[in-house]
Parts: C-alpha cells; sequence; structure tokens
C-alpha cells in the first residue's frame, strides 16, 4: 500500500473558528496537508472553552482539530502581517470564515493577497456569501436553514422544528468548502493560477432540497411539511413508536422492500387488502402503529438484522459510540492524548485504497508551535520574545 495521502505537500492556513472551517480543515489534513492553525493570543478558539467536560477536557476543539499545529498572532499587528505573509509565500490555501469583509479592512483581504501569491486558493466560508443583500447579516445555522426553506419542510405538519445539529455548518458550510477546495487545487494544476473561494452556507443549503424543487417546478405547489413522499406522508417510510416507548425508523420506501418486511411480520396480505395508495396510507399507518406498539426492540431483533426489511432502531448517541458496525470499521476509536489522555474521535467519512487516513498528531494546544513555526520562517529566539511583549503572539 502507498502511504503518500493524496495531499501530501499541500500547505493550508486556516483562519477559522468554531465548526465549519476547523471540520474542513481537519479533514484536509486528514487527506495529508499540512494545516497551521491561527488563533488570537488573547482570544481562542470558542470551542476550547464550550462544554468541556467535568474534569476540563474540551471535547468539542479535540473532534475537530486533529493533525493540525497551531499558533497565535493579533492580526490587527503589522508584526502578524508580516508573518502571515512568510506563511503564505508556501501556502497553497487560506480558509477563514469571518464575515465578508473583515479581512479586507485589516489588510489582508484577496484582493491583497492575490497580488502576493497568485497561486493562493482562498476559501472564505460565509454564513450568506460575499455579496448580496445578506451578506453582512449575522446568522446562525438555524437562521440559513430558515432562509434557505428547508427549515420548512423539518417538523410535524404543525411546527417547523429545529434540526436538532448544525446541517448548514456541516453540509453547506464544510463539505461544500472542501469540495470546492479540492476542485480547485486540481484547476491550479492546469492552469498555475489560484482563485478565491466564495461559500454560503445559507445557499449550500438548497442542495437537500433539490427533489422537492423538481417537484415544486412541475406542479408549482410547495411541498407540506410532515406531509410529503419523506417526511411522514407514506405507512412504509416513516417513524413509529415500541412498547416501551423508543422509536423505530422504517425506510423500505421501494413497494418490494416492504412486502418483505410485512411478510417477516407475518402480515404480508396487508397490501392485498390496502394497496399501496394514497387513499389508504392512513389505514396502513394505524396498522403498523398497532404493531410497533406491542413490541419492544429486543422483539424486532430479527427484523433489524433482515438486510431487506429497511427496519433500523434510533440509536441514541450513547448507542451509537458502541455500534458494532462502526467500530469494526475503526468510524469511532480512543487515542492517547499527551495532555487529555485517553480521548474518542470520529474518523475521517473516506478511506482510499492506497493510503491510510490516521490521527497522527494531537489537535495542538493554544499557540503550541509558535517557536517551531516561526523559527522555520527565519525569526531568532530573541525575535520571537519581542513579538510576544509586543502582543502579536
Amino acid at each position: 500500500m502507498n502511504q503518500d495521502l493524496p495531499l501530501k505537500g499541500v500547505q493550508v492556513v486556516d483562519l477559522s473558528l468554531l465548526l465549519p472551517g476547523p471540520l474542513c480543515s481537519m479533514y484536509l489534513a486528514d487527506m495529508g496537508a499540512e494545516v497551521i492553525k491561527i488563533e488570537n493570543p488573547r482570544a481562542k478558539d470558542p470551542t476550547r472553552v464550550m462544554f468541556q467536560s467535568p474534569t476540563g477536557i474540551p471535547y468539542l476543539y479535540l473532534m475537530v482539530n486533529r493533525n493540525k499545529k497551531a499558533i497565535t498572532l493579533n492580526l490587527k499587528k503589522e508584526k502578524a502581517k508580516e508573518v502571515l505573509f512568510k506563511l503564505l509565500e508556501n501556502a497553497d490555501i487560506l480558509l477563514e470564515g469571518f464575515r465578508p469583509d473583515a479581512l479586507d479592512g485589516m489588510g489582508i483581504g484577496y484582493e491583497v493577497l492575490k497580488q502576493k501569491f497568485p497561486r493562493l486558493i482562498y476559501c472564505g466560508i460565509y454564513g450568506y456569501g460575499s455579496t448580496g443583500p445578506y451578506k453582512d447579516m449575522a446568522g446562525h445555522d438555524a437562521n440559513y436553514l430558515a432562509l434557505s426553506g428547508l427549515l420548512d419542510q423539518i417538523g410535524s405538519k404543525n411546527s417547523p422544528s429545529l434540526a436538532g445539529f448544525q446541517l448548514a455548518d456541516i453540509g453547506g458550510g464544510t463539505l461544500t468548502a472542501l469540495v470546492s477546495i479540492l476542485a480547485a487545487l486540481y484547476s491550479r494544476e492546469k492552469t498555475g493560477k489560484g482563485q478565491k473561494i466564495d461559500v454560503s452556507m445559507m445557499e449550500s443549503s438548497l442542495q437537500f432540497l433539490s427533489l422537492y424543487a423538481g417537484i415544486f417546478l412541475s406542479n408549482n405547489i410547495p411541498p407540506e411539511r410532515g406531509n410529503e413522499l419523506l417526511s411522514g406522508k407514506i405507512p412504509n417510510y416513516n417513524i413509529y413508536e415500541t412498547k416501551e416507548g423508543r422509536f423505530v425508523c422504517l425506510g423500505a420506501l421501494e413497494e418490494r422492500f416492504f412486502k418483505t418486511f410485512l411478510r417477516q411480520i407475518g402480515q404480508e396480505d396487508l397490501l392485498e387488502r390496502y394497496p399501496l395508495q394514497e387513499e389508504n396510507f392512513e389505514i396502513l399507518k394505524a396498522k403498523l402503529k398497532e404493531f410497533f406498539s406491542s413490541k419492544t426492540l429486543d422483539d424486532l431483533q430479527v427484523l433489524f438484522q433482515n438486510p431487506d426489511c429497511c427496519l433500523t432502531p434510533i440509536k441514541n448517541l450513547k448507542e451509537v459510540m458502541e455500534d458494532k458496525h462502526l467500530l469494526e470499521r475503526g468510524m469511532i476509536y480512543s487515542v492517547d492524548h499527551p495532555t487529555y489522555g485517553n480521548i474518542v474521535q470520529f474518523a475521517p467519512p473516506f478511506r482510499f485504497s492506497d493510503a491510510i487516513c490516521k490521527y497522527n498528531t494531537h489537535p495542538p494546544e493554544h499557540g503550541e508551535h509558535n517557536m517551531e513555526i516561526l523559527e522555520g520562517l527565519g525569526y531568532s529566539k530573541g525575535e520571537i520574545e519581542s513579538m510576544k511583549k509586543d502582543r502579536v503572539l
């Protein structure tokens, strides 16, 4: 097996904080890129202090920052900009997640950088994009989902519901940015030129509505929350409560899988009496509700294990952490951190046949690599100490 990861030799300067950008740069690092995480000397990435364990372990930070190096720079200082420019001389990618004009205001926006570093790929992850009426608006995941129309499809018929996880941040921000960066790297191989990538988390959320948009454009009827093909309308693609108050998901979307499921529960004649047509949906749902309400999760194990039933328990996160499939594939694993001891990680959700993405270095402490990186850029120990005194670092 060739151990060279796909992005070996690629260098990334990461100015982003919190979730979308750091998760994106961690995946780049997992694929072999050298990632240098830059934080303000007196304003750490908030994930370092949010939701710490009772013993002070910053798990939120640890989950999205492995395989990186970390330095501190106060980018409002001219000396810090000098250091940044030295880093960018050999960098391939700059990643940031501030408001669209924030770096312009500090004299380090894309128009300045592309003159100095024409091969640089600059990726900005923004809430609404770098242009347009919304560009300067503050927002969070729910706001992006609300304005994209996606939140209108989450919840019951009576009310929208918060997704409960960062759908726009990760699906719209992290993954869209990751794909775009890789495409820009490929383009640069052919043209020799870098470019700016403008990622809008709100606009990226639209991709999740492609199916419904196609239907809407066909009939001009907006999708009805909680009453569409994938949101509760049909009996064979629905959620049911069990006897002990747990929930299962029946995802037998194709009729042949639904027939397999009904055959396994001894009700294969149900479709003969009530064909899978809209006028029978509520009757079929009532029949299935009655069935599941008489069964516990243990009772249903044989159905969960049938490869063609499309029936799965709805697991909580504790159960997911113990899932034998994920553990066997190495998706959830433990490693030793020099400060926090044994910590849990999620592996990257991609695998290469000729290289292994793995945990190489621990998520770095705040400014852990200041000396190493600055000395590598040619600064003496005295100059570095002077920068510390001047609050550059």
